[in-house]
């Protein structure tokens, strides 16, 4: 199989649809973006000869098949702002030759429109060889709200039927077993006279860049972006503002909000300071906002499922106090945890081993040390509707390009993961 002049057109077009959420309009919860990316993907399905549908003007829905039986792939074509250190349009899909042959690259080819479109063109090329589903419905479900919240498809749980068994192809292989709780929080204190600040442009990514401005000096700084749920693989332009303000010869003390990013010890300033079976504790200072009315920091913790979200608020409430910083919760979404020995996720697995060596990077030694159920970080949909497991689209020997600039990806891999999911939508 290649990329075909009609999957190179459609993921050109789906890429350029700038859907990050905005201010909500008549028939569009999420703003104008989202739902102009929806409604493309829906009319090219219904010109291919899907059923489609849409749930609340929050979610579509692509489907063929018949019978009682539902089986369901969970995506989202909403996308995170593009951010800085782009090498190209991210809203334009570039094509270039690479270590390992053709590679594309633009906002969303990973997180979630490709996986989106992948999922697309398994249905699609199982349509045109006549293997339709005869005893159960595949039905392909697409959130609008995912990078805000997922309260698309939340509504979707509430209001449509279940699938009896889903994946959510926004993650990585082989298959996710547990999701570390998602804690983001804002920080509020008072105005600083002669200050003002701005930083990131969402809870979720490392901030790329920052910049302050106390009197006449103007300060700013680059880092790198990445997601929030791997926050080592970025350079955090706010913690890096707090060096260059006090290069200029300023006392942080006088400034508390940036005190409190120069301090901030993720470990000692919430009480967990171990890891368990999902990992350690990770926390992203993802935005920063000051005037001479109010200051504020949001940010973003992922938290191992043993560890309680009461403890976490009541530790930082008392050191966030200490910088005259109040706490406002913005989104609380708790861990989930499987049974990685099920028989659901044990065939995930198993589909997965059938295809491992034909991605790019692969070694021989990955079959025994990337073939079981694991635990990640990052938070997708099978946390809100039942019956859900993350399952792909990234190797897990490869660098997480979720939120990151220039998210890219092998042409060859794109072609595996469509490989992958008709291999999922035949065969579960």
């Amino acid at each position: 199989m290649e990329l075909t002049p009609y999957m190179k057109e459609f993921l050109t077009n789906l890429i350029a649809i700038k859907s990050t959420g905005g201010d909500p309009e008549e028939g569009a919860p999420y703003g104008k973006n989202p739902r102009a990316a929806l409604e493309y993907f829906l009319t090219e399905a219904q010109k291919a000869g899907f059923s489609t549908g849409v749930s609340g003007d929050r979610a579509g829905l692509v489907e063929f098949g018949s019978g009682d039986r539902l089986i369901g792939i969970i995506c989202h074509v909403d996308v995170v702002p593009a951010g800085d250190g782009w090498n190209s349009n991210p809203f334009t899909l570039t094509f270039t030759e690479g270590e390992d042959g053709e590679i594309m690259t633009g906002r969303g080819i990973v997180d979630d429109k490709g996986p989106a479109a992948a999922s697309f063109f398994a249905m699609k090329a199982l349509l045109d060889e006549g293997k339709v589903p005869e005893d159960y419905r595949v039905r392909l479900i697409l959130g609008t709200d995912e990078e805000r919240g997922c309260s698309c498809i939340e509504y979707y749980a509430e209001h449509e039927e279940i699938p009896d068994f889903a994946i959510t192809p926004d993650s990585e292989f082989p298959a996710i077993y547990c999701e570390k709780g998602i804690l983001q929080l804002k920080l509020n204190g008072k105005g600083i006279e002669g200050f003002t600040a701005d930083g990131g442009s969402a809870p979720n990514m490392v901030p790329a860049t920052a910049k302050c401005k106390i009197g006449q000096d103007e300060i700013i700084v680059t880092g790198k972006c990445a997601h929030a749920s791997r926050p080592e693989q970025g350079i955090n332009a706010i913690a890096l503002l707090c060096d260059a303000i006090e290069s200029f010869g300023y006392d942080l003390n006088d400034y508390p909000v940036m005190k409190f990013v120069k301090d901030f010890d993720k470990g000692a300033f919430t009480g967990c300071d171990y890891e368990d079976e999902s990992g350690a504790l990770t926390a992203n200072i993802g935005m920063l906002s000051a005037d001479e009315n109010t200051s504020s920091l949001v940010i973003d913790f992922r938290v191992p499922f043993t560890y309680s979200f009461e403890d976490l608020l009541n530790n930082l409430k008392a050191k966030a106090s200490e910088y005259g910083l109040e706490i406002e919760t913005l989104c609380s979404m708790e861990h989930i945890y499987m049974d990685k020995n099920s028989p659901s996720m044990l065939k995930l697995t198993e589909i997965w081993k059938n295809h491992i060596d034909k991605f790019t990077g692969f070694k021989e030694e990955y079959r025994a040390e990337y073939t079981e159920a694991i635990a990640v970080g990052g938070g997708t949909y099978a946390r809100h509707i039942p019956n859900t497991v993350a399952f792909g689209v990234q190797t897990p020997w490869a660098e997480d390009q979720c939120h990151q600039a220039n998210e890219s990806i092998p042409v060859r891999d794109f072609i595996e993961w469509v490989e992958v999911l008709k291999e999922f939508i035949t065969s579960i």
